[in-house]
């Protein structure tokens, strides 16, 4: 079929709030805020899918998994990560890898990356080593250097699937 390369960037931002889990690559976090929205709110998994779904050109994750669908309420990203994943097979792509970084004051994420990596890589159909996680604060500037919110950057490349 086709051997072009392809490179998507995705980007989420979710507010922190009182009540609700902190789930970040597929991981429960223990903190005292967790992360407001439809699905789980796992923002880090959220960039991936926009990401992966940019590089293929499918459109984004709200075109996909709209807020407000019974379906996704309260749903894994993980889950939603998975559905994307076939929906690029389907379209003649494979993910060749992907590098995320998470931007949050608090609380600290490194000695949580192995579990989000191998929770990725498993959704992704692809070795450990070809995800990436970074984590970064904002130097107190912005909803979260101000700990109102945590937000994630990802970059996927794609390859086509060969016949």
């Amino acid at each position: 079929m086709k051997s072009e390369l392809r490179v998507g960037i995705g980007y989420d931002i979710h507010a922190l709030t009182a009540g609700r889990k902190l789930v970040l690559g597929g991981v429960t976090i223990p903190a005292e805020l967790g992360l407001d929205g439809w699905s789980d709110a796992d923002c880090l998994t959220h960039a991936v899918i926009d990401a992966l779904l940019g590089a293929a050109a499918l459109g984004d994750i709200g075109v996909h998994f709209p807020t407000g669908e019974a379906s996704y309420e309260g749903i894994s990203s993980l889950v939603l990560l998975e559905t994307v994943v076939s929906k690029l097979a389907v379209a003649g792509w494979r993910v060749v890898n992907v590098d995320v970084t998470v931007v949050a004051e608090r609380p600290k994420l490194v000695g949580h990356f192995p579990e989000m990596r191998q929770n990725l890589s498993a959704a992704l159909g692809v070795e450990d080593g070809q995800v990436s996680l970074k984590a970064s604060t904002a130097a107190e500037l912005g909803p979260a250097g101000r700990d109102e919110a945590i937000e994630a950057r990802a970059v996927a490349l794609i390859c086509g699937i060969e016949e």
